[in-house]
Parts: C-alpha cells; sequence; structure tokens
C-alpha cells in the first residue's frame, strides 16, 4: 500500500458518523449560508482562545487578505514575514496593496529569527506578519515589543499551528488579529476549504464580517469596499464545530508521531530531526526533517512505495512571481539553505504505528546507504 505525507481517510472511517451527522444537521436546518452553524463555530473557536471575536471566512489566504485590511494595511505599507512559508502569507501581503519584507528565519527550528526584525524596519512598516511554522510559536516577545515600540500592527499566521502553545499560552492570543486556514490537511482541517480570524478588537471584528460579505453591513447595502463574498461554508463550520472538540486530541496524536520518529531516526547521521524551540508545545503539522542529500534519499523512498514532501522547496522570494521586490541568492541564507535540504516524513494523527514503522525502516536502509 502507497504511503503519502498525508491522508485522512483512517480518520474519516474512525469520525463518519460524527461527519455525516454533521452534514445532516445543516440540510436539515433550512439554511445553507451564515446560518447557526457558522455562528456557533465562531463562538466556539473563539472561546477555545479566549478571545471575543472569530469571524468565518471562506479559506485561510482570504482569513490574511480580510485581517489586513481590518487593520489598515493597505498599498504603501510595508509587511515584514518570512520566505520560508506557504507562498499565500506573501500573495496576501500582494493581495492588498502592500509590500513584503522579508526576514530570516532560525536554522534550528526554521523560525522568523527575531533578532533580525529591527534591521528591517522602516518608515513604511505597517505590520509584522509571523508564521508560526510547521506547527510551532516564533517567540512573540521581540515582536510585540516592537510592535509598540513602533506602533505596528502584528497579525499573527497560525494556518500551522491551531493548538500550539510557547509558555502555555495559545498562538493567535497575542496580536492584534490571528489568521487560521482549516484546509483538509491542517491540525483542525476541514473536508474542503475554510479559514477563520480571532481578534480581542470589537471593530477589527465588525469590519471583518463587512469585508467578508460584500462591504455589507446589512443587506444589499455596501458600506466598505473592497468586500468580497468570502464567508465560511455552513456545512464546513459544522463538521469543524465537531473537530474542534477533538483538536487538543489531534494534537496529542501528532506528538506521539512525533516521539516515534524520535525513537526510530534519532541516531541517524546526517539526518536532522525537527527541534521544539524551548517554551514552546509543538502540534507538527508536519514533521519537516533535513538531509544534504534530500533529493535522493526522497527518490530512493518510491521504490518503498512511500512518496515524500518538501515544505517548502522554492523559497518565496526566489519565486518569479516575486522578482519585482528586488532579492537575489544569498539575501535570506539559512532560508535557502534550508530549502535546498529540507523534506517531510509522513505526519497525521491517525497513521498507524505499523505505517510509521515502514517509514522508519525504510528511510534507515536509505539513509545508511548513502
Amino acid at each position: 500500500m502507497s504511503t503519502h505525507v498525508w491522508q485522512y481517510l483512517n480518520e474519516y472511517r474512525k469520525e463518519r458518523a460524527d461527519i455525516l451527522d454533521a452534514v445532516e444537521t445543516v440540510f436539515e436546518s433550512g439554511q445553507l449560508i451564515l446560518g447557526r452553524s457558522v455562528r456557533s463555530f465562531e463562538e466556539e473557536f473563539a472561546a477555545y482562545h479566549g478571545l471575543p471575536h472569530c469571524t468565518g471566512v471562506d479559506n485561510g489566504t482570504n482569513a490574511l487578505v480580510l485581517g489586513l485590511r481590518a487593520l489598515g494595511i493597505g498599498p504603501g505599507d510595508e509587511v515584514v514575514t518570512v520566505s520560508n512559508t506557504a507562498a499565500p502569507t506573501v500573495i496576501a501581503i500582494d493581495a492588498v496593496g502592500a509590500t513584503p519584507v522579508f526576514v530570516d528565519v532560525h536554522e534550528d527550528n526554521h523560525l522568523m529569527d527575531t533578532g533580525r526584525l529591527r534591521s528591517v524596519i522602516g518608515p513604511r512598516t505597517r505590520c509584522l506578519l509571523p508564521v508560526h511554522l510547521y506547527g510551532q510559536s516564533v517567540d512573540m516577545t521581540p515582536v510585540l515589543e516592537l510592535a509598540a515600540e513602533y506602533d505596528l500592527k502584528v497579525l499573527e499566521d497560525c494556518a500551522q499551528a491551531h493548538g500550539a502553545r510557547r509558555h502555555g499560552r495559545l498562538v493567535g492570543t497575542l496580536g492584534h488579529a490571528a489568521a487560521f486556514s482549516f484546509y483538509p490537511t491542517k491540525v483542525l482541517g476541514a473536508y474542503g476549504d475554510g479559514g477563520a480570524v480571532v481578534t480581542p478588537d470589537a471593530e477589527v471584528d465588525r469590519c471583518l464580517r463587512r469585508l467578508r460579505y460584500y462591504g455589507m453591513d446589512e443587506r444589499y447595502y455596501v458600506v466598505r469596499t473592497p468586500g468580497h463574498n468570502s464567508r465560511l461554508d455552513e456545512v464546513q463550520a459544522e463538521i469543524l464545530r465537531r473537530k474542534l472538540r477533538r483538536l487538543d486530541d489531534y494534537a496529542k496524536g501528532r506528538r506521539a508521531v512525533a516521539c516515534r520518529y524520535e525513537e526510530g531516526l534519532g541516531d541517524l547521521d546526517g539526518l536532522v530531526l525537527p527541534r521544539t524551540a524551548e517554551g514552546n508545545d509543538h502540534v507538527h503539522y508536519v514533521y519537516v526533517v533535513r538531509h544534504p542529500e534530500r533529493d535522493r534519499i526522497m527518490e530512493a523512498l518510491t521504490a518503498y512505495d512511500i512518496h515524500l514532501n518538501i515544505s517548502y522547496p522554492w523559497p518565496v522570494h526566489t519565486m518569479s512571481g516575486f522578482a519585482h521586490l528586488g532579492y537575489g541568492p544569498g539575501d535570506l541564507p539559512v532560508t535557502e539553505r534550508l530549502a535546498d535540504q529540507i523534506f517531510s516524513l509522513p505526519m497525521y494523527p491517525s497513521l498507524r504505528a505499523d505505517e510509521q514503522e515502514k517509514v522508519i525502516d525504510a528511510v534507515r536502509e536509505v539513509v545508511g546507504s548513502l
């Protein structure tokens, strides 16, 4: 049987009755758009984070776009973020007319090197956008200190870190707003697209609700542009409500998978396993390892019917679509070096121990033969 970085079928078979009941609940409700399920999920997701406000939207990219717009970020502004992230982080900045500015990352945990932030803050900087990458938190203390010093907004990208904590504090609870994706692979994943923005600020929340509904405060009357049709689907919201109750269990299952990798692969020469930053509770959205012979290893593993992934093979600043930003080779040396070596092993809470053992045995054989 083929082994892939992610699949949902094991989980679906276990949770099938609840998922199908969620669909039936919506279909029998009589309201398919912005009904009780969306409202309830928003309330429950906000409560999980100890925040008063959550706005459900149609995907994680628009969670970032609308989050930036609600914070007043637009043309002429600069937003500081990282280049080793999924491209939508940067696409969202571009979509609001702002300019992304990149800072390099730590080599050991791949997270934003917050010690470099001050050096890239300029007169046009309006927002800091830390990415809680791979399932663990950026060190938010210097981010928040600099934001206060320079009067900057902070939008947390939490797409990969549902339920992750730093010193006991959930990601998404420290900035002016935080964007989440519920793409199916996520720690809290829907059965389709979905996203949300949480915030402690009532006015930001009101703005988000207008923006996700064409810019309308009430039906047919636009009070703010540019608004969009960016509503969270009612069916996905009801599924997410059910799955939210299991979010901490999903994180626990992912940690168990990570522990088995540590036990099975921790002694392999040349293979660098993920490192959890001090103070972090890692939820292991993806399990990213490093090896200088990455491409040879991935190719060899296909003979075992193991098909892996790279998150991410091209730093955003090296993509032709962002050439206009003026970055060149060597501008973000740690980010570029990591991109040449990283690859992801299968990671999801329903990965059975025997399936994982197959991966461990194959990786040991392949790496040991190099």
